[in-house]
């Protein structure tokens, strides 16, 4: 089933992060929101290796991620999924998707669920944009494609949020909620932002 974005009131701060980052080919063994002071902006993207929704727009993001660090926005992808019940979300599994698709960002894992539940992430692909202030001005998806509605991988969401806030405009509130799998909570970490 499905699951949206909680869609976080903008204007709240990042919480902050330190994890370990599956990428050996970007960034440290662990890495933290301090380790983005210098950049304009941040883009925190809730993500992991199985889910079909993140494997639809993830060579597009991929692409995003490239052609967007070069103009200053910092991205870290964050994965929170029970490995017991998940095993392909493993860090050894992360490492292995990382490097095949040569995620241009790190990759970090979230074994207490700790950080997912801070920025109420709900589902895979979820996406937090932070202005330099790590206010947050974009929350929700990354275009209107999902797996099977015909309709293409762009990006242009997120890019459309991304632009703006680095050419100093205002950031459009018209935001819609990401939608895929819900995040695979371990038993008894279910947040209480859904009602449960």
């Amino acid at each position: 089933m499905a699951h949206i974005s909680t869609m976080q009131d903008l204007g709240t701060t990042a919480p902050y992060f330190s994890l370990p980052n599956t990428n050996t080919k970007i960034g440290s063994d662990t890495v933290t929101l301090d380790d983005f002071v210098e950049n304009p902006a941040l883009l925190v993207a809730f993500y992991c290796n199985h889910c079909p929704y993140v494997i639809h727009i993830r060579d597009s993001f991929v692409k995003f991620a490239s052609e967007y660090t070069s103009k200053g926005l910092a991205i870290v992808a964050i994965c929170a999924n029970d490995v017991e019940t998940h095993p392909d979300d493993s860090p050894e599994h992360m490492e292995k998707q990382a490097l095949q698709f040569g995620y241009p960002f790190a990759y970090l894992y979230d074994e207490s669920q700790k950080i997912a539940k801070d920025y109420r992430a709900a589902c895979t692909p979820d996406f937090f944009l932070y202005n330099k202030s790590r206010k947050l001005v974009y929350r929700g998806q990354f275009d209107g494609s999902r797996p099977g509605n015909n309709i293409a991988v762009t990006g242009a969401d997120l890019r459309a949020a991304a632009d703006a806030l680095l050419h100093g405009a205002e950031v459009p509130l018209d935001q819609n909620p990401s939608m895929g799998c819900n995040i695979k909570w371990r038993p008894g970490m279910e947040p209480d932002y859904f009602g449960v």
